[in-house]
């Protein structure tokens, strides 16, 4: 009897082992190939109860343990063998497996007790029992101590969580921020300083967002996104010359909640993902940021230090996306996005309205280097490239009819970064953009650019410092049909020909504090030299502070 009790230890794994789920080193390695979201043990290796010895079929009459295992599995009835018939008597298995072998053993022990068939169990067979059941009884320990923890922790779990197939996630970032006292050139622009600031008052601004991820198939998952905003920036100049002067990137003011995104996302094979939706389906979004720590939440401040203004053209909200990864080191994005795919009147809709084409072929030729080429082609009904930085209205309004001209536009853009040590990156981005309305003579030109240098982990691990120099969007030349031209028309009324008189240039310096993985607080400050490109506004200096908690 102590000869089968031993031999069911070394090659025997009762049902009880399966239905905790321990696996030995050999298992464990076998199933590292293993869907992730299998069992520990895989069909093909689970195990079941037999009846007779006969039904394993790599156990024969003449091995040296048959008579052991016929007795255990015709007597006790607690050996388990594999669905192809086979018992595997040489495969190694460790202390525990044998300890819940044994165990289940004796669990079928007590149950023959209990039914009144002792007559199966001699005394000799508990005298070996109780003594193997007394010499293994810290490892039977050890081992219901981590069931229970399990089913603890299993039962936190399910309790606690959103969904079983929905995650939750969100941000609220607050900011604190006042601008400094400035007169501008502004009505009519002739050199002369005539109208002050109007939003030198230090406000605040909030946003609020959640997040559901729903997970549909593994290959496929819906994603929402709620949005409620409070506080702008504004008011500024009393004409909207510079009223994108110092957009912050968390500046999103709603009346009420809103749904910000509602878009399905489907790997269809290991390279090529497609995003389709009404809401969020647009450049940031479905465009990779070779800018590694571009984030309104966590980032720069300003809207425009956030990535290069094209790639924010046409504000899209529904439409399809693809991302398509054809080598190791090199991606394809591309866009079709629509303004207002949801308004079927007349210059709306998926196709009538202001609508984005664009695409982003993004290149990584070492670990280091990140850089993108993009191409964007936008048409606006009213003239405006919605953008919301720097020169973004590029035909006048017309003053018979109190609307603008619709523009085509086509512009082009690079970025570069370089990650030059652990704790130091620099980058650089320029963009060029070209217009005309349909049908008419004339074009009108803009270019933008800045550059950049991060400093992670700056001071202590997990904070970033950032300093940020550039020119946002400014009309270099314009010589649309006269009344259109945005430049004189601020001059003069007149709109002629002619560009931007000056050149506005942004500096932006922050230091973010990571003061847990969830909250961080952001002190900077942005200096704006020429705002409006006008060279008679004086400058303008804007201190903030943001504070952002995510989960």
């Amino acid at each position: 009897m102590l000869a089968w009790l031993l031999i069911a230890g070394v090659n025997g794994v009762a049902q009880k082992v399966l239905a905790q789920e321990y696996t030995d080193t050999v298992t464990t390695q076998a199933q590292e190939s293993t869907d992730l979201n299998s069992s520990l043990l895989s069909p093909k290796d689970s195990m079941a109860q037999v009846t007779s010895v006969s039904q394993l079929k790599d156990v024969q009459p003449n091995d040296w343990a048959f008579q052991a295992l016929q007795s255990l599995v015709e007597r006790y009835g607690c050996i388990a063998g594999y669905p192809d018939s086979s018992y595997r008597g040489n495969r190694a298995l460790t202390r525990y497996e044998f300890a819940a072998g044994v165990n289940a053993c004796l669990d079928r022990v007590n149950e023959l007790i209990t039914t009144a068939t002792s007559d199966l169990v001699t005394r000799e067979d508990l005298a070996i029992l109780q003594k193997l059941q007394s010499e293994f009884a810290s490892e039977l320990a050890i081992l219901r101590g981590r069931v229970d923890s399990l089913e603890a922790r299993t039962g936190e779990i399910e309790a606690n969580q959103f969904s079983t197939t929905t995650k939750l996630s969100g941000l609220l970032i607050v900011g604190i921020q006042g601008r400094t006292n400035n007169r501008g050139d502004v009505n009519p622009r002739d050199g002369q300083k005539d109208t002050n600031d109007a939003g030198t008052n230090t406000d605040v601004i909030s946003l609020a967002q959640l997040y559901l991820t729903s997970q549909i198939t593994p290959s496929s998952y819906l994603f929402t996104g709620l949005l409620a905003g409070r506080g702008t920036s504004a008011p500024r100049f009393t004409n909207s010359v510079s009223r994108n002067d110092v957009l912050l990137g968390y500046e999103f003011p709603t009346d009420n909640l809103i749904v910000s995104d509602l878009n399905f996302h489907w790997l269809v094979t290991d390279k090529l993902a497609v995003m389709v939706g009404t809401e969020g389906v647009s450049m940031p979004a479905a465009f990779r940021g070779p800018n590694r720590v571009e984030s309104a939440a966590t980032g720069p401040l300003s809207y425009f230090a956030q990535r290069n203004p094209i790639l924010n053209m046409g504000y899209g909200h529904g439409g399809i996306a693809i991302d398509w990864q054809f080598a190791k080191r090199a991606s394809l994005q591309a866009i079709y996005t629509a303004y207002q795919p949801g308004n079927p009147t007349k210059g709306s809709g998926l196709f009538d309205g202001t609508r984005t084409t664009g695409v982003q072929l993004l290149l990584t030729p070492t670990d280091t280097l990140d850089l993108s080429l993009y191409y964007v082609n936008n048409y606006s009904s009213d003239g405006c490239l919605l953008t919301f930085v720097g020169d973004e209205c590029l035909t006048a309004v017309n003053t018979t009819t109190g609307k603008s001209a619709p523009l085509q536009t086509n512009a082009v853009g690079a970025t570069i970064t370089w990650q030059v040590s652990p704790h130091l990156s620099a980058g650089a981005w320029g963009g060029y953009t070209k217009s005309y309305i349909p049908g008419q003579s004339g074009n009108v030109e803009t270019t933008n650019y800045m550059v950049f240098l991060n400093f992670p982990d700056l001071l202590k691990k997990g904070n970033l410092g950032g300093i940020y120099v550039g020119q946002p969007p400014k009309i270099t030349s314009s010589d649309l049909p006269v009344g259109n031209n945005v430049p004189d028309f601020i001059n003069t009324g007149l709109g002629r020909a002619g560009g931007q008189p000056g050149t506005t240039t942004q500096i932006e310096a922050f230091y973010r504090f990571q003061l847990t993985d969830n909250i961080s607080i952001t002190p900077g400050i942005i200096h704006l030299l020429q705002p409006a490109n006008t060279p008679d506004n004086d400058s303008v200096t804007i201190g903030i502070l943001r504070s952002t908690f995510s989960f």
